[in-house]
């Protein structure tokens, strides 16, 4: 099970560039999810005049329901500069797989309960930590995605783009930095790494 927590309203605005399509998952009605708060957050959005369109939907982390809702609203997605996704880590990831020419940025953070998350039969994960790192590394999870679980970057025993912990997995932070690459935002790797609080 996961809980997820709004992220400071600054910070979150400061993500919306230009004309911005947010997606606000509401599958999990069986855990907590900020409604207020993510209404009051929308709000504050919609009065600065930069949303273009919002969809409410459920299980986001369902590949073939997300793939539907995308496809639905393909014309306005195409004209937005940024997609911001309202959900926790898993339908964050999958939001951003899917997008892959998108700056898609998550409104919240996620943080662990016992139990199962979100309904995907894919690989998506989330460390459930409690301070989301997928808004600077262009959507692709540090934690999940490298065997090291590192925050800083590359540990410089990939080879070819492959980890050196398991040859079978792609290295995260490679992932992580072509991403960035293709979304001219490569400098967000110059800022320095929060460090973690797990006890959020």
């Amino acid at each position: 099970m996961l809980i997820t927590m709004l992220k400071q309203k600054d910070e979150v605005s400061a993500f919306c560039k230009g004309k911005t399509f947010i997606i606000i998952c509401e599958g999990c009605k069986e855990v907590y999810f900020p409604e207020t708060g993510a209404d009051e957050l929308l709000d504050v959005l919609q009065a600065g005049g930069i949303v273009l369109s919002v969809i409410r939907t459920d299980y986001i982390c369902s590949p073939e329901n997300l793939e539907l809702q995308l496809k639905k609203h393909s014309s306005a997605i195409d004209g937005a500069d940024t997609i911001l996704v309202f959900s926790c880590g898993v339908g964050m990831s999958a939001v951003s797989a899917l997008l892959p020419d998108k700056n898609v940025f998550t409104a919240c953070d996620t943080c662990h309960l016992p139990g199962f998350q979100g309904v995907t039969p894919l690989g998506y994960d989330c460390a459930l930590c409690g301070q989301c790192h997928l808004n600077d590394t262009g959507g692709i999870c540090p934690i999940t995605s490298c065997s090291k679980s590192l925050v800083n970057g590359q540990c410089g025993g990939a080879r070819n783009g492959m980890c050196e912990v398991d040859n079978d997995m792609e290295c995260g932070w490679a992932l992580i930095y072509d991403r960035l690459g293709k979304l001219d935002r490569l400098d967000t790797l110059l800022h320095k790494v929060k460090v973690h609080d797990y006890g959020n």
